[in-house]
Order: C-alpha cells, then sequence, then structure tokens
C-alpha cells in the first residue's frame, strides 16, 4: 500500500485553491519571509549604528532563499521551538551573521510580521480575481441587458427584468466586497520590533536608550518589506483584531458567491442558465441524463465554510489576555491559512462559471409568457377604463378571471387562459388581437436596460479601468 493514502491531507491542499495561493501559505513562503524580516532587521540596526558589518549582511543576503530545512527540523526536535531552530539553521549557513540574526527581537517579530504580510499577498491576489470575475460578468450583463426574464420575490413570479439587469446585483455585491477589502488592505500595517511586551525594551537598550531610534527602526523596517508603517502601539503580537478583520473581507466574499451560486442553481433547475458543462463531464453516476450544478454547488459548500471559519479570529480577538497569551496560534493557524485557501477555491469556482454561462433565451420567453398575461393585467384595465369602462367593476372582474385562469394552469395543467377570457368579456370590450399587443415583455421590463447600462458605465467601468494593469486571471475550465 502506498504510504501516501494512509494519512489525513486536507482538501484545502489537493483540491480547491491556486497554486499561487497555496504558495503564500507553504513552508518556504513563511521561512523565506522570516529571511528577509531578519535582514531588514539587520540592515536597519547597522543603519542606525548597531556594530553590524557589509559582510554580514552579504552573508545574510546571499542566503536568504537556500532554505537548510533539515537542519532546522532536527534543531527543533531538540530545542522545541520554531523560530530558534531557524535561526539556529540560518546561523550555519551564515557564520559571520549568526551573531546578529534577530537581534533585540522575540519572536513575533518574524511570526507576526510575515502573517501580516502573508495575508495582505494574499487579499492582493484575492482582488486580481474579483476583478476579473466583475470583468465577466460585465460582459454578459451587457450581452444580456435586453433581454427580458421573469423576476421573482419571494421565488414567485414578479414583474419582469431582464438577464443583463439581474447580473448587476451579482456584481454589485462583489463592489462592495471589492471596496471592504481596499479598505482592510490599505489600513494593514506590521507590528515592527516591539519586544517582548510591546515596549520595545530591548531595542532602548541596544541603543543606548536613544528612543528616536527605536521610532525610526520600526519605520524603516516597514518601508524595508513594503508597508507605509507599524501599528503604533502593541503588546507582543498586533491585535488580534486584524485577523478578524481580514476573514470578515473573506466572509463577505463568501456571502457574494453563495447568492450568485444560489440564483444560478435555481436557473439551471428551470433550464434558462447553466454553469458550464464539459463534453465528458458525467453529471450523476446513476442518472446518465443529468447536469447537475456541481460548481456552484462547490461554491456554496465552500462559501458556508468561509463564513462560519471567520468567527474563529472574532473569538480568538476577544479572549486575549494582556500583552499575548499563547492560545491563538494553533485556531490562527488553521483558521487564517483555511479561509484564503477556501476563498480562492470560490474565486476559481467563480471565474470559471461566469466566465461560461450558457444562456437559453427560449426557455427563459417560455416561462415569462406563461406568467406575462397576469402582469399584464393593470394595462388591459387601463386600457378598458379608457374605452369607458368601469375601473373598480373592471378590476373585480380581472380577480376573478386571473383566479379561474390560475386553478386550470395548477389544477389542470392546461395553459394560461387569461386573455381568451377577457377577450369574451364585453365588460372589456376588447379583442383578443389587441390583447396579444399588450403581451410585449419589453414593455414590463421598466428600466432595467437602461440602469444596467448606468451601472456599467457609472460603476464598473471605472473600476476596470483603474485596474486596467491589474493581471487578467482566466478562469481554469477544469475546476
Amino acid at each position: 500500500m502506498n504510504p501516501d493514502f494512509k494519512e489525513y491531507t486536507s482538501p484545502l491542499s489537493e483540491r480547491y485553491p491556486s497554486k499561487e495561493m497555496k504558495y503564500l501559505f507553504s513552508p518556504e513562503k513563511k521561512f523565506r519571509t522570516w529571511r528577509r524580516l531578519w535582514i531588514a532587521l539587520a540592515e536597519t540596526e547597522k543603519e542606525l549604528g548597531l556594530d553590524i558589518s557589509d559582510e554580514q549582511l552579504e552573508e545574510l543576503r546571499k542566503s536568504k532563499d537556500d532554505i537548510n530545512f533539515e537542519d532546522a527540523k532536527e534543531r527543533e526536535k531538540i530545542v522545541r521551538h520554531d523560530v530558534m531552530s531557524h535561526v539556529y539553521a540560518y546561523g550555519l549557513q551564515c557564520p559571520k551573521a549568526k551573531g546578529i540574526i534577530h537581534l533585540g527581537a522575540t519572536s513575533c517579530y518574524v511570526g507576526d510580521n510575515t502573517d501580516i504580510i502573508i495575508m495582505a499577498e494574499g487579499l492582493k491576489l484575492i482582488r486580481k480575481k474579483l476583478i476579473g470575475i466583475i470583468s465577466s460578468l460585465a460582459e454578459f450583463a451587457d450581452k444580456y441587458k435586453a433581454l427580458p426574464t421573469l423576476a421573482y420575490t419571494h421565488y414567485q413570479p414578479a414583474q419582469p427584468t431582464t438577464v443583463g439587469k439581474r447580473a448587476t446585483l451579482w456584481m454589485q455585491e462583489l463592489v462592495i466586497d471589492l471596496s471592504d477589502l481596499d479598505y482592510v488592505l490599505d489600513s494593514l500595517m506590521l507590528l515592527g520590533s516591539k519586544g517582548t511586551t510591546g515596549t520595545q525594551a530591548s531595542f532602548l537598550e541596544l541603543f543606548d536608550g536613544d528612543h528616536e531610534k527605536c521610532k525610526d527602526l520600526d519605520s524603516r523596517i516597514a518601508q524595508k518589506m513594503g508597508f507605509e508603517g507599524c501599528y503604533p502601539v502593541s503588546g507582543q503580537t498586533y491585535s488580534r483584531k486584524i485577523d478578524s478583520r481580514v476573514l470578515n473581507v473573506l466572509a463577505g466574499i463568501a456571502q457574494s458567491a453563495h447568492k450568485f451560486s444560489n440564483d444560478i442553481r435555481l436557473l439551471q433547475h428551470m433550464k434558462e442558465i447553466e454553469e458550464p458543462f464539459e463534453k465528458n463531464q458525467i453529471g450523476s453516476s446513476a442518472m446518465a441524463y443529468k447536469r447537475n450544478p456541481m460548481r456552484s454547488e462547490r461554491m456554496a459548500a465552500l462559501a458556508n465554510y468561509v463564513i462560519s471559519d471567520a468567527m474563529n479570529p472574532a473569538i480568538t480577538a476577544s479572549t486575549q489576555w494582556f500583552e499575548r497569551t499563547l492560545d491563538d496560534s494553533a485556531n490562527k493557524r488553521l483558521s487564517v491559512s483555511e479561509a484564503f485557501l477556501a476563498t480562492d477555491g470560490i474565486l476559481e469556482l467563480y471565474l470559471n462559471v461566469s466566465s461560461g454561462l450558457v444562456v437559453y433565451p427560449k426557455v427563459i420567453e417560455k416561462h415569462l409568457m406563461e406568467e406575462l398575461p397576469f402582469m399584464a393585467t393593470e394595462n388591459i384595465m387601463m386600457d378598458a377604463v379608457k374605452a369607458g369602462g368601469d375601473r373598480q367593476e373592471l378590476h373585480e372582474l380581472i380577480r376573478r378571471h386571473s383566479l379561474a385562469a390560475g386553478k386550470i394552469v395548477k389544477e389542470e395543467g392546461k395553459p394560461n387562459d387569461l386573455l381568451a377570457r377577457i377577450a369574451a368579456d364585453p365588460a372589456f370590450n376588447i379583442k383578443e388581437e389587441a390583447l396579444q399587443k399588450v403581451m410585449r415583455p419589453e414593455k414590463y421590463v421598466g428600466r432595467s436596460i437602461e440602469q444596467t447600462t448606468e451601472f456599467l458605465n457609472g460603476v464598473i467601468k471605472p473600476i476596470l479601468s483603474a485596474n486596467a494593469d491589474t493581471e487578467r486571471i482566466v478562469a481554469d475550465i477544469t475546476v
């Protein structure tokens, strides 16, 4: 038996996310970032007057990506401390610099700053995919902005809309998510070098009581790592509310994706719109004819996970003690990484589905025309009043005819004969030919076409123009 099949592996490592997102949460990415942070610390300490040589810095830079994982792994078996094990391993490669690696810092200097850096990079990758999905939906909305379709309230037939207008509802939620993401991403800062309880006492000692150098240390490290600054105060760690804020953004995206997946699944049931279905795809092991909306269903499943996962950092943040406790670590390792991986999987699916939606206009028209006679009754009544009828009397007659027509549709399965009933009623004085002129769906979609165009021009185009240089991520059709 292959030993690879004897241990649990997470689906979030193997099935759903992209390679790019998986790499962000890989050991290699983490430990390379640790080394970048150690280099930034040593460089800054030298700039601020500590006795660190160019030769030592060059030695650190030379080995920054060549991580001796086995040395660190063996050392951790002895000392039971991951950071100190990697300090030791880095020192083996950099014997001249080993004495200044991690100088004055605590474990959270590399651990927490790396977490912020990886979350920021994860948000940027998610942002690219949001832009890609918005772009795909914009093309879809523009193409179908004038195609009337039956709209629903309470999942009951209501006034018509257009297929494109419905797509603007999906986009609007993603625009809200994008705004939330940008706000949180722009406000992310590093922990910096705050020391054991956040007081920078160790650095104040290193810099002989120079408070300005302690402040400058944080500022320079942030700039070297691509951030505008560090949180001005902290305990040993950055506030765990930061994790909660980030996962709330991911949960918001999951909510939007789930809503979209619901709509697609319902539309596919009605055979109006379908998600992509591959030539050799099997819909059911038992029913060969089936075309299950498996991608949309998977989106919903992953979205449920992300939405519920957002509770983890909220609970963790609320239960921290004073300047630091370690009951955050195990939960944080799971909840943050898996929220990003699952959200990435959701967006891979969303990209795939939104860029390959299949529309069936004839089915859409059929469903709309079955219900349109009921919706046209207000116009029919107004025309009859103009021809001399009594509004109250006509309203009561339409109510009775509508109930009777609905009864034969529901109880006998026969076509909707409301128009024939009205044409046969002398109180309306309208021939069926004239009634048919009222049965044009475009008369009942209100400002759907105009709203779609205005939304695309006023909201979506500025977003896409502002992100024209953003790498366009193409959907993987095999998702």
